[in-house]
């Protein structure tokens, strides 16, 4: 449905089930009408509860220019939900213009930086279990909706994750939590029960199966549709059941159930997501149920998005699971998983080669950053779309749905996605942080460096272990691993492993690792190839090493894991973290190395992501050419100067920092890994009260690294 300029987050979801009751694939269409679906219906009244919500916003947190047209839609919205007489058009009107300028209120500040924390449970903000599985995000208005399914073994796997459950997908219930960082979410409804109706006297507590949902919102009707995958042995076997609401978390009444998406070989989709486009266009993203070979895009009807319109095939070859759909820089990238059954795997993309969500798209390739532990140890899941003040940011919000320890039913993993070169890359990480305001991104100070450390990406026994690259003697993954998980890594005849990790900031570190069986050693070599080693001593039980003070410059390291004997040495939870480094960026103002006065002896280029504004300085490779900007403190005095570059090269960019045309200090850019990771210098100058002009000036026949911004902290 066109959404006007509604913000989109799609929705989707992962899991594969194996409910297969057997239809044939020549089964015609047997759509099931909802009874008395086209009966008059009494005026929804869902406009009281945005009118509440949007009541309580306060006018000094945003900007005057997006106020002003919000507060004058929120009014006429206030009037029509006074009047009892108001014509069903009339309040779909007046909601759709309320969230359509509540989406457009800009934050008067420049919001703050949250922590997302992956590998752990989530909860809400009563502290609370948050069970959302199957689902995805979607933004109405100023907040995001995080949709998904509560099953019965995902209670069961928190209260004792060392163990299976036999897949156990019970439906409970739809909950429906509400947030407007991404991070903190508060529980607000359950929009769907087992006893909510799906027609012909029958309800979702007699399904066998309900998942992979999303949810769109339709102007003509005011109605918020949800779109989930049922199998009911009542209502025809395998299909897409349609449920509405009047606001984001009412709760939701049957619409439709269709078994049949034309052009589909089967009845029922294989996974599927929502994915709502710019144009507010909303599309089901989906496979065929059976064999799941066939990629499909499907608009949902325009008037009341109560059905799925015939799909267009966009993709054909392997089977793949947990369709999904997101979008950077104009090109749409349909991202699926192996079919293998719960297990994780790289992530497989296809991208447009038009602007047509319709039209043609690639032969498929691998989705970078995805390779080296699984997509973090998940399936592909869903998409959230942030448009951000300083940059647009997509999330990819995967799954660990394999019935395995410390890996089961109730994990949700977001990572960012940022576009390298010309394709996208996804960046697998335990924490990190992001700001919903500006749309900025950046790893957390407790974010583990090693990838697969806890050699679960497998889930069965294997000899080259993902992630790690043996290197002689054996190496095999083995059954029994520390806490309670599923599996180890164990080496032995002197052999071992090591991992490559291509980039991490200077600073200091720890190495940890659980360790039992036979003596073995932990070598850490630096980009520099300095070496810091923690000899293992043998233990009959799961004992924790630890290896303090590991100094690492910028750039790759190595982790290299390697048994001392014959026997089996054995490992698991291993962790690379930094503990000190480079101090904050200062907090004050910030001058971008793109905007005039500043002057950059090169171009301005983006074509490497991650920074800020509309892009960054990249100099000519000379001795002297430098980036400049001209800074103005509160007051004159000392003040700390926080200089965001990157360095893609092998060595390091020294630069002479010039104020006011006196040189006062000399910067060494190290090497930071890749052109697209940033990193801060902290220097301290000092300052007129006036204008000053900082200058970079390049000492050597490289030139300068990157140039993003310059930061200045409040004068001293």
């Amino acid at each position: 449905m066109k959404h006007l300029r509604k913000v989109s987050i799609l929705g989707s979801l992962l899991l594969f089930v194996a409910l297969a009751v057997p239809l044939s694939s020549s089964t015609t269409a047997a759509e099931k009408p909802a009874t008395g679906a086209q009966e008059a219906e009494p005026v929804e009244r869902g406009l009281d509860y945005l009118v509440s919500d949007y009541q309580t916003r306060n006018r000094a947190d945003y900007t005057a220019d997006s106020w002003a047209p919000f507060a004058k839609a929120l009014t006429t919205a206030a009037d029509v939900a006074d009047d009892t007489s108001a014509a069903a058009s009339n309040v779909a009107t007046a909601k759709t213009a309320l969230m359509d300028a509540a989406a457009d209120l800009e934050r008067a500040d420049e919001g703050t930086f949250e922590t997302i924390t992956n590998d752990v449970f989530w909860n809400d903000t009563s502290g609370n279990p948050i069970y959302s599985q199957g689902g995805g995000v979607f933004k109405f208005g100023d907040t995001y909706y995080w949709y998904g399914v509560h099953y019965t073994g995902a209670e069961y796997y928190r209260a004792n994750p060392t163990r299976k459950y036999d897949g156990d997908v019970s439906f409970v219930s739809i909950p429906v939590y509400s947030s407007k960082d991404l991070v903190n979410w508060k529980f607000e409804n359950r929009v769907a029960t087992r006893s909510t109706g799906v027609g012909d006297g029958t309800n979702l507590g007699s399904a066998g199966w309900v998942g992979r949902l999303g949810v769109s919102y339709n102007e003509n009707t005011g109605k918020y549709v949800l779109a989930v995958q049922m199998w009911h042995p009542s209502r025809g076997g395998h299909g897409v059941l349609l449920l509405q609401g009047d606001s984001p978390t009412d709760t939701f009444d049957y619409g439709y159930f269709q078994t049949q998406i034309q052009n589909s070989p089967t009845s029922g989709t294989g996974d599927q997501t929502v994915f709502t486009d710019d144009d507010g266009q909303d599309y089901l993203i989906f496979s065929n149920r059976e064999g799941r070979s066939r990629g499909f895009v499907a608009k949902f009807r325009e008037s009341d998005s109560l059905r799925i319109e015939p799909g267009v095939q966009i993709r054909r070859g392997d089977g793949r699971e947990g369709n999904a759909m997101f979008k950077l820089d104009g090109k749409y990238y349909h991202a699926a998983s192996d079919l293998h059954g719960w297990n994780t795997s790289v992530n497989y993309v296809n991208e447009s080669t038009s602007g047509n969500i319709q039209g043609s798209y690639s032969s498929e390739y691998t989705l970078a950053g995805t390779e080296m532990d699984y997509s973090h140890v998940t399936q592909t899941g869903f998409f959230v779309t942030v448009n951000g003040t300083e940059q647009n940011t997509v999330i990819y919000a995967g799954d660990r749905w394999a019935d395995f320890a410390w890996n089961g039913i109730g994990y949700n993993q977001w990572v960012p996605i940022t576009k390298d070169g010309a394709r996208p890359r996804f960046h697998s990480m335990s924490q990190w942080q992001f700001n919903v305001t500006t749309g900025e991104w950046r790893v957390g100070p407790a974010n583990n460096y090693i990838l697969n450390p806890d050699i679960q990406a497998d889930r069965i026994i294997v000899s080259n272990v993902r992630g790690w690259r043996n290197i002689g003697g054996w190496v095999t993954n083995v059954d029994g691993g520390a806490n309670g998980s599923r599996f180890a890594l164990q080496m032995g005849d002197g052999g071992g492993v090591e991992q490559r990790i291509e980039s991490v900031p200077a600073g200091t570190y720890t190495l940890a690792l659980h360790a039992r069986g036979n003596a073995g050693q932990v070598v850490v070599t630096g980009a520099d190839g300095s070496q810091r080693t923690l000899s293992v001593p043998s233990s009959g039980g799961w004992t924790k090493r630890e290896l303090t003070g590991i100094e690492l410059p910028a750039g790759a390291a190595t982790v290299t894991v390697r048994a001392s004997g014959s026997g089996g040495f054995t490992v698991d939870q291993l962790s690379l973290v930094k503990t000190s480094g480079d101090e904050p960026p200062p907090v004050g103002e910030r001058y971008e190395a793109e905007t005039a006065p500043a002057v950059c002896q090169g171009t301005i280029d983006s074509n490497h992501t991650g920074y800020s504004g509309s892009g960054f300085c990249n100099g000519d490779n000379a001795v002297g050419a430098y980036a400049q900007v001209t800074v103005t403190p509160e007051a004159a005095g000392t003040a700390t100067l926080g200089i965001r570059f990157a360095n893609g090269a092998t060595g390091a960019r020294p630069a002479n920092l010039v104020v006011n045309g006196t040189t006062v200090a000399t910067v060494s850019f190290e090497p930071t890994g890749a052109w697209t990771t940033w990193s801060t210098k902290t220097v301290t100058v000092p300052l007129n009260a006036d204008g000053n002009t900082v200058r970079l000036d390049p000492t050597g026949s490289a030139g300068l690294p990157n140039i993003d911004y310059v930061d200045v902290g409040s004068a001293a």
